[in-house]
């Protein structure tokens, strides 16, 4: 094996900072905002052209679109004092008139209110499935699920198979694991176990949360998500460097040197703001410690394709619906107004997750269009086939990215790995949302990772 390098072997570097940041998202840009206001002098590192990580917008065909995350719920408090701080607006996502739901049987009924329109057996299986998860979520918590009694029973059985255990009623079943499958992990309910799904409830507060659209997907920002990182970046100015993708980490005694594709980064600690899944694209010298590369291994993203459909007018608001629909069993299992705040224009968004993704990229494009378009059409009409533009946001080709919405474990790894994915390895510390307890898997979950790391690292050097 080769020593590891003293500091005299290390590149010569072009920058000394007190901290430099992997990844220019929320985390990375929320970590070096709070370093500086401590007085610390940093260097963010971002391999793509531009900030915001898993947030970006962009226009597409004359039609301004958010590609990535775009959602704010009301106890996304880190996200919402930042939003304020910054001088930005938020406005409500439509959601007036009534929503649309299609059963197993393809059946297609207009309601109003927070539950499906199911029948009486099956609404009550799903509202005892409901207390069930929100009776969990309260004693396992968000923070170190990992450590509760229960957790190696929960993480040691697939989320779908504790559904059956639970439940005989499979649209009970389908319907709630299209909360946490579909809708947030972007899994199958088979690939994840128990112990994932109550973290996920638990970052929101409660199960109930999740199955409340109103609450979860309460409001969006006027500009973008994007432009919260956008605004962030700016204060730091000149610290903030793209296209620069690290490639290696070489860590001693006193710190780490940094080397990028453009610059070289000396520096007393580091911050690795990126995905789980990137970890392995940088190599360190000496490597990380075993722990670290088992941990990493059993952490994976999920797969998703967010549609954009974007009509001359949100012709569905004229016939009385909010443009939310939900069916576990279609192609695209759920559908909401996305129409941006001033434009005449309407858009539409719709997800497509996990094994239905796969099945869509095995088609041309011309005749997934169709098939998304005519799924979407089943909840809201012919009109829908009729889109001006349409888009399809995918993240699992994109490099820096490889993956949506976040980082979970196979079954068995929350309980294994939970307490230690977070564990600094001498000068380097770990942020994104895929590590949050509040907020995991979104953008709040990522600025309190980011505010987190600042201030584990401003006590280290001293303010």
């Amino acid at each position: 094996m080769n020593p590891t390098p003293s500091r005299e072997q290390q590149p010569v570097p072009d920058l000394e900072r007190d901290v430099v940041v992997v990844g220019a998202g929320p985390a990375g840009l929320m970590a070096a905002r709070r370093l500086v206001r401590a007085g610390h002098s940093v260097a963010v590192l971002e391999a793509r052209d531009r900030v915001g990580g898993r947030t970006w917008s962009d226009t597409i065909d004359g039609a301004w679109l958010e590609i990535g995350g775009q959602w704010v719920s009301p106890d996304q408090t880190e996200l919402l004092g930042l939003v304020e701080e910054l001088g930005k607006e938020t406005y409500e996502r439509y959601r007036e008139g009534e929503s649309v739901y299609v059963g197993p049987d393809g059946t297609r009924t207009r309601y109003t209110g927070d539950r499906f329109p199911v029948s009486e057996t099956t609404a009550v299986e799903m509202e005892r499935l409901i207390a069930l998860l929100d009776d969990l979520v309260a004693k396992i918590g968000a923070s170190e699920p990992w450590a509760h009694p229960l957790a190696r029973e929960l993480d040691t059985v697939s989320f779908q198979h504790w559904l059956r255990e639970q439940s005989d009623d499979e649209e009970a079943r389908d319907n709630i694991g299209l909360f946490i499958a579909g809708g947030m992990l972007t899994k199958p309910a088979h690939a994840f176990s128990a112990l994932q799904a109550v973290l996920m409830a638990a970052s929101a507060g409660s199960f109930s949360n999740l199955v409340d659209e109103d609450f979860i997907l309460d409001r969006r920002i006027v500009g973008g998500m994007q432009s919260v990182s956008q605004a962030v970046a700016a204060e730091l100015g000149d610290d903030v460097h793209l296209s620069t993708p690290v490639r290696t980490i070489h860590r001693d005694d006193d710190g780490a040197t940094v080397v990028s594709d453009r610059v070289t980064v000396r520096a007393r600690k580091v911050v690795m703001a990126v995905p789980p899944n990137l970890y392995t694209r940088v190599s360190y010298d000496p490597p990380l410690p075993r722990r670290q590369h088992q941990l990493h291994q059993h952490l994976s993203l999920g797969l998703v394709i967010k549609v954009h459909a974007v009509y001359a007018t949100p012709f569905w608001r004229a016939d009385g619906l909010s443009g939310t629909c939900f069916g576990s069993g279609a192609l695209v299992q759920e559908v909401y107004d996305n129409t941006n705040h001033g434009d005449e224009r309407g858009t539409l968004v719709g997800f497509i997750s996990d094994e239905k993704a796969d099945e869509m990229f095995t088609l041309d494009p011309d005749e997934r269009r169709a098939r998304v378009l005519g799924s979407i059409a089943g909840y809201l009409g012919p009109q829908a086939l009729e889109a001006e533009v349409y888009y399809e946001s995918d993240w699992g080709s994109e490099e820096w990215t490889r993956g949506a919405y976040a980082a979970s474990f196979d079954l068995g790894g929350l309980s294994r790995y939970g307490a230690d994915q977070r564990t600094p390895v001498g000068p380097i510390h770990w942020a994104c949302s895929d590590l949050a307890a509040e907020g995991y898997q979104h953008v709040d979950g990522a600025l309190r990772m980011g505010r987190r790391v600042a201030e584990e690292i401003t006590a280290e050097l001293g303010a």
